[in-house]
């Protein structure tokens, strides 16, 4: 049994912390209500003549609510404990604490989510309120989920993620002076047009819990499930982020919405062709803001291709209703087709503190972030032009030099797997899906090339397109001193050579090593890719230097045997790395003895994996 590792001190005081964290954040925008721990007001809300907005919950889906404290959204948001309601007597101190009196009372309006206990705490406080003490209260209740049928049991839909869109267009209407029961009609027509699907590909593990919330296993993922980690519609094989966006819209479009705010409402498909929609793309609080971004891409590209053909004119994405650590997210669709009011309260200015507005787009043109800038082009008089001085000792070089520079290249990329298990113990794990990266666009640019260009049949055009095929595809910190090796060996060669044999090639690479050392500041011993690459880079050049004192040719079994006796080399340095107690450069630098021992440096490994392909390649070529 595994326990979660989470951020904690005691989990029975851990909402009350959560607060109390919340108002050394904001110092100038929250306060706390007297005797009422759990109830957070906003201390500089919309003036009292205007209707204020009371939200609230079970806690675990921060930043709702508390995080929509501010002036055009909430007034004051009712903290549960974790994913339990607030009791009945929190809630009305809350709605005390914003109802004026006399002439003066704007009203209060108070938004509750479609879960049983919500409805009984958050109704019976309203009702306390109006009965009791005489205050002007309105709810609305959100149901905006779309997993479970209509017909299933008497609860109805849940209220998620589209309760944040209510509040915010409420609130927008609420500041805007709007009288109660425009507030209200308003927020029931929000209510009325949108829908939410949830889906999760880990569950949810609260704080204070034993052990780790498994109920999904590695290949399996949740559509539809609640706020909460209720089961949802149904469990999946693992989808692709097109098909969790195919599964979130056509749901919703199939729930559909009602045309009137009462139960005889036609229901008709939440959106037709043509239609505008506001979408919420919203994390369920462990997804990661890159897979965020994807499944937003996703979602867009289908609600407005053929199929749906609508635009979706906000996009928001973030996390504004989670549940707690869930990997997972939710699609809110709201459309707001002839809603010209409703999206002016939607693009209001709020203070809220967690709201994450979106960009506007009116739809009437190309979204202009889809047009690419020009890139300036150098005029020729900047173009560097390579000079090829001419080969000699170096019969058939470019078939040669293709064979071993495919041999290298296969070879590197199925070595992702290793390189990647190397890395993620002493690096960030990117080292092997780099390397794939370049050896595969080399390949692809090897296989296409133009045979009449000739840009890969001498050493000078081949290392200068090593060098554009490396920058095109890698990046990191490996892909820009691979580029910075291939450019420095081709400039050398082009620039320092009268003529080229073996022993420019060899000069030519300990010019780029050199050049390494110099703009990477690593040196032999530091636990990168030149521990490898210096000693074949040594060996290469003291076997052509004595090779170029001999006034005899040298044969192509010598350059054979040279490169052979560079990978040896090369494999040598690469397996010392594993044996080096510390980094002092790349990621592995940060590491500890105990997390670098006995795992050679994956940078090093490549380089010894290039040598011994190329010269396995040239053997069998001469064979």
């Amino acid at each position: 049994m595994v326990k979660p590792k989470k951020f904690l001190n005691e989990a029975p005081h851990a909402v009350e912390e959560f607060i109390e964290g919340l108002l050394l954040q904001y110092p100038n925008h929250l306060v706390q209500l007297e005797h009422h721990k759990n109830v957070v007001l906003c201390s500089k809300r919309t003036s009292s003549s205007h209707v204020q907005l009371v939200c609230g919950g079970g806690s675990g889906h921060e930043p709702a609510h508390a995080g929509y404290l501010g002036q055009g959204m909430l007034s004051a948001a009712v903290c549960g404990g974790m994913f339990a309601s607030p009791s009945v007597s929190s809630v009305l101190a809350a709605i005390r604490a914003l109802a004026a009196t006399g002439e003066n009372c704007g009203g209060v309006l108070v938004v509750i989510k479609n879960y049983t206990g919500d409805r009984l705490n958050f109704g019976m406080a309203a009702e306390k309120a109006a009965q009791q003490h005489g205050i002007l209260v309105q709810t609305v209740v959100v149901a905006d989920d779309c997993a479970l049928s209509r017909t299933k049991g008497i609860t109805g839909a849940r209220g998620v993620a589209g309760t944040v869109l209510v509040n915010k267009i409420a609130g927008g209407a609420a500041a805007a002076g709007k009288t109660l029961d425009e507030v209200a009609q308003m927020a029931r027509l929000v209510c009325r047009r949108m829908g939410t699907l949830g889906v999760a590909l880990n569950s949810v593990t609260l704080p204070g819990a034993e052990s780790i919330n498994d109920r999904l296993d590695e290949h399996t993922i949740e559509i539809g499930l609640g706020i909460h980690g209720e089961a949802g519609m149904r469990q999946s094989p693992l989808l692709s982020a097109h098909e969790v966006a195919r599964e979130m819209i056509t749901t919703i479009q199939t729930y559909g919405r009602r045309e009137a705010d009462n139960d005889d409402g036609t229901i008709v498909p939440m959106m037709a062709k043509g239609d505008e929609v506001a979408i919420l793309v919203n994390n369920l609080g462990g997804t990661s803001n890159f897979e965020m971004s994807i499944l937003a891409r996703s979602c867009v590209q289908l609600l407005e291709s053929e199929e749906f053909g609508v635009q979706a004119k906000r996009v928001f994405v973030g996390s504004y209703m989670t549940s707690f650590d869930m990997h997972g997210a939710s699609l809110t669709i709201l459309n707001v087709t002839g809603q010209a009011e409703m999206l002016q309260y939607m693009d209001a200015p709020t203070s809220a503190p967690a709201w994450t507005a979106c960009d506007i787009w009116d739809g009437s043109s190309p979204r202009p972030s889809i047009q690419p800038v020009p890139e300036p082009t150098a005029g020729d008089e900047t173009a560097l032009e390579l000079s090829k001085p001419p080969l000699q000792q170096l019969d058939g070089f470019a078939e040669t030099a293709k064979k071993m520079i495919t041999a290298a290249s296969t070879q590197l990329a199925e070595s992702e797997p290793l390189l990647t298990k190397y890395d993620t113990i002493v690096g960030d794990g990117d080292c092997g899906t780099t390397m794939k990266r370049g050896a595969l666009e080399i390949l692809n640019r090897l296989q296409q090339q133009d045979s009449s260009d000739g840009a890969w049949d001498h050493p000078v055009t081949l290392y200068n397109a090593l060098a554009g095929a490396v920058s095109a595809s890698m990046g990191g910190t490996s892909g820009v001193l691979l580029e910075l090796l291939f450019r420095k060996m081709s400039l050398f060669l082009s620039a320092r050579c009268d003529s080229i044999g073996p022993h420019e090639l060899s000069l030519a690479l300990q010019a780029g090593v050199d050049a390494l050392i110099y703009y990477g500041g690593a040196q032999v011993g530091s636990r990168t890719m030149l521990d490898a690459l210096v000693p074949a880079a040594a060996a290469l050049l003291e076997a052509t230097s004595s090779s170029n004192t001999n006034t005899t040719n040298t044969n192509t079994n010598d350059n054979n045997s040279n490169l052979a006796e560079a990978a040896v080399k090369a494999r040598q340095g690469a397996d010392a790395t594993a044996q080096m107690a510390t980094a002092s450069a790349g990621r592995s630098n940060y590491l500890s003895e105990e997390s670098l021992s006995g795992t050679p440096d994956p940078g090093a490994v490549a380089v010894a994996i290039v040598f011994e392909s190329m010269a396995a390649a040239a053997a069998l070529t001469t064979a």
